[in-house]
């Protein structure tokens, strides 16, 4: 068989190469340091007006420098900080924008710390939105804690607290007859106060959106909720329980 010959670039050929792979990385360091790509607009898309302005003046130092520098890690950094933001997105919209779509955090709890004033507004995922300077603004749900227990804008709730949050995201959905006024944390056991009075005990916080469906079922089809005190207890959700002033067991 003829032998075939491998076919090897010239010398010329990566000389010639390298010099656009050079031009290349030149260009790239001259368009970073001059105004060519510079930063003139943050485009935000999603949440409120409020986080939406939040959101752009975080990024505000950054208006004036290439887009080219404008990095992950920073956006991670200043928008990432903002409490109310659950997550987000961005890209470069060259020559001159940046554009950043956010989730907002859904607020579903107010903690209260006593003795004294304090609340929180603390989202879904456990994180804590902000302080309420008037926690009678908020009709949201109440959990009570005591005044050592560590809450900060931008933290996390603390873990042996943050079924209270995980509880009431699925219950947004439930359509618990009056709402819930209260929630209560203890170990392994998650207890919703309802609007009348009527207890909701979940036990842990696994199967929440099915012990609530069943909670709702019982509640509905009986009219307990209107009854005032006494509990339905979901815990085991094969053996539901129903206890009112009337002594109905279910």
């Amino acid at each position: 068989m003829p032998e075939v010959g491998r076919l090897l670039p010239s010398g010329r050929s990566i000389l010639l190469g390298l010099a656009l792979l050079a031009l290349a990385i030149g260009g790239y360091a001259v368009a970073r340091g001059t105004s060519v790509f510079a930063l003139r607009t943050v485009d935000v898309r999603g949440g409120t007006p409020q986080l939406r302005a939040a959101v752009r003046a975080a990024l505000k130092d950054e208006l004036g420098t290439s887009l080219l520098s404008v990095g992950g890690d920073t956006v991670d950094r200043e928008v990432g900080a903002i409490p109310g933001v659950r997550s987000f997105t961005f890209d470069r919209a060259y020559p001159h924008t940046l554009k950043v779509v956010i989730r907002r955090e859904v607020s579903v709890l107010v903690v209260r710390r006593v003795p004294g004033k304090d609340a929180f507004l603390v989202a879904a995922s456990g994180k804590v939105i902000r302080k309420l300077p008037n926690s009678r603004l908020s009709h949201l749900p109440r959990l009570w804690v005591k005044s050592d227990v560590p809450l900060a804008a931008g933290g996390e709730l603390p873990p042996a607290l943050d079924g209270a949050a995980h509880a009431l995201a699925a219950v947004r959905g439930a359509g618990l007859p009056g709402g819930v006024s209260t929630v209560a944390v203890g170990r392994d056991e998650l207890t919703l106060t309802l609007g009348g009075g009527l207890q909701v005990r979940l036990g842990d916080d696994g199967d929440l959106r099915l012990k609530l469906a069943i909670a709702r079922r019982i509640l509905t089809q009986t009219g307990a909720a209107a009854g005032g005190s006494g509990y339905v207890d979901v815990s085991v959700p094969e053996r539901p329980v129903l206890s009112t002033d009337s002594q109905v067991a279910g």
